[in-house]
């Protein structure tokens, strides 16, 4: 049996990688049986500036706002501290927003782990399945004595990140290398993310409109989704939002649920 398929190999093998600390397994040996420690170090690097590298490919806007240097010793300790559980690189890093949310260098900027949430969605967007959006002509069909027990479907990529701070703002003036103006982060603001096509948007929600996407994507009917929204904000726009996420291709169909 070779080293590398034998289970008992594998569970030596693997857990020392992502912590510098550990020796090389014993069980590593080059030519002869001779140990094999520096060379199980060199591919110990490797796999760690692999798994950084994976992380700086899917948070490009969170590196853009702390800097290379900064980004990158953040990352290392998030890789020792939390090892792949998938085989895929882009599944990888689910964890690190909240990782940003409670690494103790990262406390002046407590904006940073929302960016990192909207960063994810927008891959995990972007990988979703295909659908077709709902047809605006369709739901503009239904009587309107009939809206409020409707039911939507999302679209799988749909997600919705909420922050205290002006994260959408953020994210959108970090994901490219235009220069960037000051920005007030003190203002609340929303995410819808959405692939309706080929291409994942990134929208500021409108006042209640978290609270009413949310709430239809969990299942509410029409009429419960807007109450909610209206309770959270006095401002509510029901037929901005209704025309904002159909546009956008939040959905994909609707039914009419049991009335109440």
């Amino acid at each position: 049996m070779r080293p590398e398929a034998d289970p008992g190999f594998a569970a030596a093998f693997a857990p020392p990688l992502l912590d510098p600390a550990r020796d090389a397994p014993t069980a590593v040996t080059g030519r002869n049986g001779k140990p094999a420690g520096r060379r199980y170090d060199v591919y110990r690097n490797n796999v760690t500036v692999s798994l950084i590298d994976a992380l700086a490919a899917i948070y490009p806007a969170v590196q853009r706002i702390t800097g290379t240097d900064f980004f990158r010793a953040m990352a290392r300790f998030h890789v020792r501290n939390s090892p792949p559980t998938s085989p895929l690189l882009f599944d990888y890093g689910r964890d690190f927003p909240d990782f940003v949310a409670n690494y103790t260098h990262a406390q002046d900027m407590p904006w940073l782990a929302d960016v990192a949430r909207i960063e994810r969605a927008w891959l995990d967007a972007y990988h979703a399945a295909d659908a077709l959006r709902l047809s605006s002509a369709l739901l503009s069909a239904i009587a309107p004595e009939l809206l409020d027990d409707l039911v939507f479907t999302p679209h799988p990529a749909t997600r919705i990140v909420r922050s205290h701070y002006a994260a959408v703002t953020i994210f959108a003036a970090n994901r490219d290398s235009a220069p960037v103006a000051r920005i007030d982060a003190s203002t609340p603001e929303d995410a819808l993310i959405t692939r309706a096509e080929f291409d994942v948007e990134v929208r500021h929600l409108p006042p209640g409109g978290a609270v009413f996407a949310t709430s239809l994507m969990s299942g509410e009917p029409l009429g419960a989704a807007a109450m909610a929204a209206f309770d959270a904000s006095a401002d509510f726009d029901i037929a901005a939002n209704i025309a904002g996420l159909i546009e956008a291709g939040a959905f994909i169909s609707f039914a009419f649920g049991d009335p109440a």
